[in-house]
């Protein structure tokens, strides 16, 4: 039988999820989310477990970590699958199986290109920054300046497509904390030597 406080603890603390509300005298519904996505949870009387739900994710790394360090029953550990997804699986307490996956992006097949070199100057702050992003996206300067271009080429909605996840957008705002960057994005057009 599935007890809606003990799920409830178990989910947001354990897994992480966000409590959002309960429902019933004494509760007998509640509502959890991960992300964008809203799970709800209903107390039973029969037997609970053998049921599956996947999670697509942001950080799948940190998330992985962090159950890890929870002691969440990981019942398959984390790697990359032949179905573009860095992801992994863990077991509740009545037995339901969770996936928890990242996208990740398709090396194969190989794209034949040839680079050149291009004189490039950039602000200081920013340079600093686009080296620390780099860093932290596992690329190099270059793959990183290739996606930020490649992306600001697809229209998404009234704007351009991003690069960068939410989490990563996070970070941005840290790296421009740390590295004083206080102007906006058409401050290009006012920069002088």
């Amino acid at each position: 039988m599935l007890d809606l406080q003990k799920a409830i603890a178990f989910y947001t603390e354990k897994l992480g999820f966000t409590f959002e509300f309960d429902w019933g005298e004494p509760p007998y519904f509640a509502g959890i989310r991960l992300g964008n996505v809203s799970v709800h949870l209903m107390k039973r009387e029969k037997e609970a477990g053998n049921n599956s739900a996947y999670f697509a994710v942001e950080d799948v790394d940190s998330l992985y970590n962090f159950h890890q360090s929870n002691g969440v029953e990981i019942t398959e550990t984390i790697a990359n699958r032949p179905y573009d997804m860095r992801d992994y699986q863990v077991r509740d307490l009545y037995g339901n199986y969770l996936g928890f996956g990242q996208y990740i992006m398709p090396s194969t097949p190989s794209l034949k290109i040839q680079r050149v070199d291009i004189p490039l100057r950039l602000e200081k702050r920013l340079a600093a920054l686009l080296y620390d992003l780099a860093e932290h996206k596992g690329m190099s300067i270059d793959s990183t300046l290739e996606e930020t271009l490649l992306h600001t080429f697809e229209p998404l909605g009234e704007g351009v497509a991003s690069p960068h996840t939410k989490t990563t957008l996070l970070y941005i705002q840290k790296l421009k904390k740390k590295h004083g960057i206080d102007y906006d994005v058409h401050a290009s057009y006012r920069f002088v030597e």
